[in-house]
């Protein structure tokens, strides 16, 4: 069963708890499933590749999933941990605002 993040792809982050505590970074991958984001440079690992007839293999480093709960979105003004909120505009479009400042995140 997967619930409703309210983090998305391409959003600014910051980890708040973990080995990564205080890195920020884009998300650049959403895993709704496993409650999971991918944050770029962020929880580096290892993968040995084996050499095939195409690939020269090699080790390479690959940005792991982190659990959604130990990121926190980044405020737009302050770049700081904030969470998030959401609100209706005059228009009628839905928003996401970070709590901290009372900034629109949304484009």
């Amino acid at each position: 069963m997967s619930t409703k993040l309210k983090i998305k792809k391409g959003d600014q982050v910051v980890v708040i708890s973990g080995a990564n505590k205080g890195a920020k970074g884009e998300v650049m991958k959403v895993l709704r499933e496993e409650n999971r984001v991918v944050v770029q440079g962020v929880n580096m690992r290892t993968h040995h590749n084996k050499p095939t007839q195409t690939s020269p293999g090699g080790i390479e480093k690959l940005e792991a999933p982190i659990h959604v709960s130990n990121v926190a979105l980044a405020d737009p003004k302050s770049g700081k941990a904030s969470k998030v909120g959401y609100k209706v505009l005059k228009d009628g479009t839905k928003v996401r605002v970070a709590k901290a400042s009372g900034e629109t995140i949304d484009k």
